[in-house]
């Protein structure tokens, strides 16, 4: 059985960004494995790859895809505010505050310096 690993998003401001995601993950439990050798950062889960940002292999400039998002379950609102939160605080953009969505569905998003998409959300 096949199961979802691990996601990158690309960078054009590659330190900004490791700033950005060591911040960001770092507050949620996620370690830094290591620097990519082509440019970037890849982060751990529980001693498994979860997380990279990456400068594009093609070279050419990253962009956000239209569609694309990135997701975080957490167990609580509490905790789910927070990372929506620091989001804002390190400089990224709101793309939807933190509210119920449907039932017993507690969502909110943002998008980091290069635009990409990033939900965090709890079902309870």
């Amino acid at each position: 059985m096949a199961a979802m690993t691990y996601a990158t998003v690309g960078t054009n401001r590659l330190e900004e960004a490791k700033a950005f995601y060591d911040d960001l993950l770092g507050g949620i439990g996620l370690t830094v494995f290591g620097d990519h050798p082509r440019g970037g950062r890849m982060y751990l889960k529980d001693g498994t790859l979860n997380f990279a940002v990456l400068q594009p292999f093609d070279g050419a400039p990253a962009t956000a895809g239209n569609g694309t998002m990135i997701s975080f379950s957490f167990d609580t609102r509490a905790e789910v505010d927070a990372f929506h939160a620091r989001i804002l605080a390190l400089g990224g953009t709101d793309e939807g505050e933190p509210r119920v969505r449907g039932p017993n569905w507690y969502f909110a998003y943002g998008r980091d310096l290069d635009g990409n998409k990033l939900c965090a959300f709890t079902v309870n």
